[in-house]
């Protein structure tokens, strides 16, 4: 177990280089990937070694809530443990769960709120509702439905309005929300994820951008579409709405990009190159911090097994 268990709790810090990097040099659909899986993983495997830690910390402490044969001193001597660490990892992960929670019910609360908002709004695809204020969002419930108001239609034109429908059809295609709640959650159960959610966010918005522009043929309406919203919009919806078109990631770098040429869709950068050193950074902490957890797993079990009968 040993040092093992703590690699986890610090190795997201290894992540922090390609959370910046793969908005500027990855295309976004592959950086959306790459973040929110490295972020995933990294939480679970913190979020587990906190529950290790926990469970070495309780199983020093007398009339713990373990089984009794945990509480013998035989048991004591044979788990390794670091007292301060252990006693501290059962508030932490308390507080973890805790912040994962909310976070989950505050999602259901947003979306059980906008479901009853629409529930007299026609049409299955597309709801449109008569409020000045601008706003546009998707809804992924089932079916998921794209949201929006009249005041954003009447700032818009044609061409801008095809591309805010299809702005919001590419994150409702591409179940965009889900890449964003597995990176708030992380974010939750480690503070060090927290770049990584930030930068899934405006990913996510620039992947959306990129299917838009591709399905209206221009990537310059896109861009009037995204700069005309931000500048029409308070940067506030409605507090049933999930996301909001206009004020949803960093509005300047999104059109600057969109003026920019399409980025290459290579999905694995080169090696030898800044985004590649950072990609394969990524990548060897999110690989040391899943066998650093898996060690220290099988080592308390076995451990534990060895010392009295699980």
């Amino acid at each position: 177990m040993g040092v093992f268990v703590f690699l986890p709790l610090v190795l997201p810090l290894t992540a922090w280089p390609i959370a910046r990097l793969a908005e500027q040099h990855l295309h976004p659909r592959t950086a959306t990937v790459l973040l929110s899986v490295a972020a995933g993983v990294l939480a679970v495997c913190s979020t587990l070694c906190l529950a290790l830690l926990m469970v070495v910390g309780t199983a020093q402490l007398p009339g713990n809530p373990l089984p009794d044969g945990w509480s013998d001193p035989e048991v004591r001597e044979a788990v390794p443990y670091d007292e301060v660490a252990g006693r501290a990892a059962i508030p932490a992960l308390l507080a973890v769960l805790a912040a994962c929670a909310r976070t989950l019910w505050v999602r259901r609360r947003v979306r059980r709120r906008a479901a009853r908002a629409l529930a007299g709004a026609r049409g299955s695809a597309v709801a449109v509702l008569s409020d000045p204020e601008p706003y546009a969002y998707a809804l992924p419930a089932a079916p998921g439905r794209i949201v929006v108001s009249t005041g954003m239609l009447a700032c818009l034109e044609g061409g801008e309005r095809r591309a805010l429908f299809a702005h919001e059809r590419a994150h409702l295609a591409g179940r965009h929300h889900r890449f964003l709640l597995a990176v708030q959650l992380a974010a939750r159960a480690n503070p060090f994820l927290r770049p990584l959610r930030s930068a899934v966010s405006y990913t996510a918005e620039r992947w959306a951008d990129e299917d838009a522009a591709a399905a209206v043929g221009s990537r310059r309406v896109v861009a009037r579409a995204v700069g005309k919203a931000a500048l029409v919009s308070r940067g506030t919806g409605p507090a049933a709405a999930p996301a909001h078109f206009a004020a949803a990631g960093p509005v300047p770098r999104r059109v600057a990009a969109l003026l920019e040429p399409a980025p290459a869709a290579r999905r694995w950068p080169p090696v030898f190159t800044t985004a590649g050193l950072a990609v394969w950074t990524a990548a060897v902490g999110t690989t040391v911090s899943a066998l650093s957890s898996a060690n220290s797993a099988v080592t308390l079990f076995l451990v534990l097994k060895a010392a009295t009968p699980l």
